[in-house]
């Protein structure tokens, strides 16, 4: 079974879920996954994580992403976007560079409330959907502030009562909040109008894949050439390579020691744990490892390969 990750263009309209069923009917398998929800009003990058993929989706949705945002102002939506209900109008009084002043507030590091329509789950239920049944999530500790991180944050158009943002923010960063909360800044209220997904980590919107394509690819049996291998989503980790002993240990699920050729103690921290990408004598993918310093030795952590025999 072929396994990878699939940079697909998602278009607007579907739910990354209706997109995830698409690729499950077009490849004909069933252990398929995303990494990093889109809404319906949003498209561009959505990585589509196929077979063994599945297991390091956790990695692609910790990347860097950067949207563009085009937030109407005067506006304000119950969901935040265009989608929703509309809740409060105001006339749009702000210049550009009062715009441009407002945004100095929403660069580095900041505080953000998710919306009360949002895929988080409660008690296995997304937010949006209790909120349609008339379900009080005001008080569900998921809504809670939370900080993210915004990189970059650009104003790069400007037509009353309309602008366009490029946003360069950490995974977790909910745009549409980012335009309802820029709305509050100026006054006026506001709400995303549309958004594109211009980059996943270092997965890019001009190398994606349409559907039209990944259909044509499909129908022709060669949808497979369209997948980057599964260790592209660790790539910020170091490699290690293994000689033929090694690599039948780390594919029994067995400890090794630090290969000869290899840094002592690379840097690849993971939430307080050194990870490393572990290959063969061959290249080929084998695991990924985390370094145990009490016993100065690489333990598996995720295994991809099946255990081998040594001839």
């Amino acid at each position: 079974m072929p396994d990878g990750i699939l940079n697909l263009n998602k278009p607007r309209g579907p739910t990354s879920h209706d997109i995830v069923d698409r690729v499950r009917a077009l490849t004909g398998i069933r252990r398929v996954g995303h990494a990093g929800t889109l809404d319906p009003l949003a498209c561009g990058v959505l990585l589509v994580c196929i077979g063994r993929a599945t297991r390091v989706s956790e990695y692609l949705m910790a990347g860097q992403k950067v949207y563009r945002a085009r937030v109407r102002l005067g506006i304000a939506t119950d969901t935040y976007d265009a989608e929703g209900q509309v809740v409060a109008e105001a006339p749009v009084e702000a210049s550009r560079a009062q715009v441009d002043t407002a945004l100095t507030h929403f660069r580095g590091t900041i505080t953000q409330v998710p919306p009360t329509y949002s895929a988080l789950k409660h008690e296995g239920t997304p937010l949006h959907r209790l909120a349609r049944r008339g379900v009080e999530v005001e008080r569900i500790s998921l809504r809670k502030a939370r900080q993210v991180e915004i990189f970059g944050l650009e104003l790069t158009a400007w037509d009353p009562p309309e602008c366009t943002l490029e946003v360069i923010c950490s995974p977790g960063t909910y745009v549409r909040a980012l335009a309802h909360d820029l709305g509050e800044a100026l006054g006026c209220g506001a709400h995303l109008a549309g958004l594109i997904r211009l980059a996943s980590g270092d997965f890019r919107l001009e190398d994606a894949v349409t559907l039209e394509r990944l259909t044509q690819a499909a129908a022709e049996e060669r949808w497979p050439d369209l997948l980057h291998r599964m260790d592209a989503a660790l790539t910020h980790f170091p490699a290690l390579h293994l000689d033929a002993s090694a690599t039948q240990r780390v594919c029994s699920g067995q400890a090794i020691s630090t290969p000869p050729s290899s840094p002592t103690h690379p840097e690849g921290n993971w939430e307080g744990v050194t990870l490393a990408r572990a290959y063969g004598p061959d290249g080929t993918f084998l695991a990924l490892v985390a370094y145990d310093p009490a016993a100065d030795v690489w333990r598996p952590r995720k295994v991809f390969c099946a255990p081998q025999r040594l001839l």
